[in-house]
């Protein structure tokens, strides 16, 4: 498995260029990540796990395949399963109005619910409408809101309302706020506390032995949990935060554990195991739901790819934790990657860039991009001071070094050097953005294009 440790890239190489080499010691350093566990599947089985650096920032605590991890938005798949282990038992309907099932609180009607209502389908695939991106947490000395005082924004919760703000089924909108709703759901539904159910329903039968929706944390699960950590590398004041909001955010895990959900997903669209969810269940669960600007998300993981390279992934990010999984069902290959750090997304990406080049993935390898050459009179055109119309105050400067351009932004501190494919169009390794720089009818420089991060297109405007 040296090869894994070795083998981490970046999203762009250089066709031509000797391939980088990225050590997982050293960018875990670049990126103040004190730990990370990688779980790797090959043919549906545990292929390995590989575990690397501490528990807590500058102790000698290590990382095992025992140490727990925030599983953050992770969370969200495994309560899809057991929601739609309900709805295949007949207990619950998919497409049903949830205020007609729970109890103990209702979304509340208005103008866009006249019609359309929130159903658990559109909660588990983010298309009900519903409010309230993500959560932060609750630091060791805060008080912890109950579920109902979270769903309506009420003191000691620290984050909105959860409301309905667009017509139910009418467009994708990523909302952590739906899974609450979910989460009171399936309580008032069976009358069983949501970690009680979700340990009945999913956890248990697949021996998924060092996972549960406890928040927060029992005692005797303190010693072997991996503190989460700052961007800066700072372990988080008493370890880590506590995250009520358990259907979206509140599982603690293993990467181990999780490749084992993973590999029943994979195994049960096959119809090969189905422990929880029979072949239809399960296909209905990965199948990308309708709503307008929904780019992929089933009830649980979002998916991308047609044929051989479509897969299945979800990545988690709670206060000092990042996590991402990936699996290619056709294929029985996948991974689960945790890390105890807020610079862990970088990272975990450059982990599953590597692996996918390892182990010849259908997708996720780094693209390869040619350079040309620019003269060097051109380059010099292009530097200076941008602004975001926006954000005045994080300006971009570009500058020449030893003819090549170097992109600098205030807002996050990094440097990049930019690579022409053009003479006005440029890329960096980091990222798979493009720069394209706009001149005016008389041949100067104006603007700055850049173009990424879902299609996204964002224009600068020279200042200096």
């Amino acid at each position: 498995m040296n090869s894994v440790e070795e083998g981490l890239l970046p999203p762009v190489l250089i066709t031509g260029e000797p391939t980088p080499s990225m050590l997982l010691s050293e960018r875990m350093e670049h990126y103040n990540v004190p730990g990370i566990c990688i779980a790797l599947i090959n043919n549906s089985e545990i292929e390995g796990v590989i575990c690397h650096g501490t528990r807590r920032a500058q102790t000698d605590n290590p990382i095992n395949p025992d140490t727990l991890f925030q599983a953050a938005s992770i969370s969200k798949p495994v309560t899809a399963m057991a929601a739609l282990r309900l709805v295949q038992e007949g207990k619950l309907e998919l497409d049903q109005d949830v205020n007609e099932v729970i109890r103990s609180w209702k979304v509340p009607e208005s103008v866009l619910t006249f019609e359309e209502k929130v159903t658990l389908r559109r909660l588990l695939s983010h298309t009900a409408g519903m409010t309230v991106h993500g959560f932060d947490g609750y630091s060791m000395e805060e008080e912890i809101p109950t579920v109902l005082e979270i769903l309506d924004g009420r003191s000691p919760a620290n984050s909105a309302p959860i409301r309905v703000d667009l017509v139910p089924g009418s467009r994708y909108q990523y909302s952590g706020g739906g899974y609450i709703v979910v989460q009171q759901l399936l309580t008032d539904l069976t009358s069983v506390p949501f970690p009680d159910l979700m340990m009945e329903l999913v956890l248990e039968p697949l021996v998924m032995s060092n996972s549960a929706f406890l928040q927060p944390l029992p005692a005797a699960d303190v010693s072997r949990a991996a503190l989460g950590h700052s961007i800066t590398g700072e372990p988080l004041s008493g370890g880590w935060h506590i995250y009520p909001e358990l259907a979206a955010a509140g599982l603690w895990s293993t990467s181990s554990d999780l490749a084992i959900f993973l590999i029943e997903v994979m195994t049960s669209t096959k119809d090969q195991s189905n422990k929880i969810l029979s072949q239809s269940m399960i296909q209905e669960m990965l199948h990308a739901q309708g709503g307008e600007g929904n780019w992929g998300f089933g009830m649980g993981f979002l998916r991308a790819g047609e044929g051989s390279t479509a897969h299945i992934l979800i990545g988690g990010s709670n206060q000092g934790y990042r996590s991402q999984m990936i699996a290619f069902p056709e294929t029985g290959q996948g991974a689960v990657v945790m890390a105890n750090g807020e610079g862990g997304e970088e990272l975990n990406n450059e982990v599953l860039r590597g692996l996918a080049q390892i182990y010849g993935w259908p997708a996720l390898r780094p693209i390869e991009k040619s350079v040309v050459d620019v003269d060097p009179l051109i380059l010099e055109q292009f530097a200076g001071e941008y602004v975001l119309a926006d954000y005045p105050d994080f300006p971009i400067s570009i500058r020449t070094e030893k003819d090549k351009l170097v992109l600098n932004t205030a807002a996050d501190g990094e440097t990049r050097e930019l690579h022409p494919e053009s003479d006005t169009r440029f890329f960096s390794t980091v990222s798979t953005r493009e720069y394209t720089f706009i001149r005016d009818d008389q041949g100067k420089v104006v603007a700055l294009e850049t173009s990424g991060g879902g299609g996204q297109i964002i224009i600068v405007r020279k200042v200096k």
